[in-house]
């Protein structure tokens, strides 16, 4: 085994990328709330992309390693400490046999990763490691973290073994950039576009909806973003048939409060879609702590997919400069 949870953290899980292909048996997709970071993570540890790894919310855990293990934390900064030493966000670190880690309250962000060379190892269920707490199902016996749990991660490949030798004693110059740096803001801004049923709505409501802000309340979760502010009305109360719905789908329930919906959302739903996130602020959308104002801007699906490919470039030269980074660290 790597490592012994000595304390959870306030909401720890084992995520992968989510569960694909069973949604229209009523599984849910699950996996990483901000998938950059997840994804950035493992880069760092040379990992697959899809490996799995913790996935920490506002408090984190502490942990004692149990054999030496290549890790690095991303997202919301949780102030890492290694035997009470701070350590960087976004970089690989190795600890030894008996090292602590301690990840604190998140100082920026909601939600952080912690990748373990190798990915973390646990079974496999519908095609991921993923946890989906109500239905306990994936990770660690489908369930929260606890005291006194054991995780291992998976063999190491031979890049993997020599960083481990290579980074022992000493610390890298760099760290990954990532333009969605989780920032405590007082206000941020969401990219939308609009929803099937955007038009069914008052003119005065669509208004109220981009020109005011809204406010993440203590009430969400990996389910949904639960907002509150100006209430949104209908053309219209004739209820709607259940339809499909996606990380990112915006529904308004009858209380007019919006509600977006994040990693464990249900398969169909039957409230009015106002709009849909854009995939490239679905991360920033994860990193929402309860109390932020977030205001909600329209795009064009063509500026949406520019957006996505934006992102999508973005990371791809991320993970082919840390390969080569690796690649001149195992030459020396």
């Amino acid at each position: 085994m790597a490592l012994t949870i000595l304390h959870p953290g306030l909401y720890t899980t084992v995520q992968d990328l989510g569960r694909f292909g069973f949604q229209q048996y009523g599984v849910i997709t699950s996996g990483a709330m901000d998938e950059q970071a997840l994804r950035i993570a493992n880069m760092l540890v040379a990992n697959d992309a899809n490996a799995a790894c913790l996935e920490i919310t506002l408090i984190g855990p502490t942990l004692i390693f149990t054999k030496p293990t290549l890790f690095a934390v991303t997202g919301g900064n949780l102030q890492p400490e290694l035997n009470g030493q701070p350590l960087m966000m976004w970089q690989p670190h190795v600890a030894k046999s008996g090292d602590v880690l301690q990840l604190s309250n998140a100082r920026t962000g909601c939600r952080s990763y912690l990748a373990l060379a190798g990915g973390i190892d646990v079974p496999v269920v519908l095609n991921s490691r993923s946890t989906y707490v109500r239905a306990q199902l994936g990770g660690l016996e489908g369930r929260l973290l606890k005291k006194r749990d054991v995780i291992d991660h998976a063999p190491l490949s031979r890049l993997q073994l020599t960083l481990l030798r290579e980074l022992s004693d000493k610390r890298l110059a760099w760290h990954a950039f990532y333009p969605n740096l989780h920032t405590n803001a007082q206000e941020v801004t969401v990219r939308f576009t609009r929803g099937l049923e955007y038009d069914s709505f008052t003119k005065e409501s669509i208004t109220n909806f981009t020109k005011n802000h809204y406010r993440v309340t203590p009430q969400s979760d990996r389910m949904g973003c639960r907002m509150s502010g100006v209430a949104l009305e209908r053309q219209t109360t004739q209820e709607l048939l259940s339809e499909a719905v996606a990380f990112g789908t915006i529904q308004v329930p009858p209380n007019g409060q919006p509600i977006i919906l994040l990693a464990d959302h249900q398969t169909t739903g039957g409230y009015p879609k106002i709009g849909q996130i854009i995939s490239a602020d679905l991360s920033l959308l994860a990193q929402l702590r309860p109390g932020a104002k977030v205001r909600f801007t329209e795009v064009t699906h063509a500026e949406a997919e520019l957006r996505y490919f934006q992102n999508a470039r973005h990371l791809a030269l991320l993970a082919y400069t840390i390969k080569d980074q690796y690649k001149k660290l195992s030459a020396q």
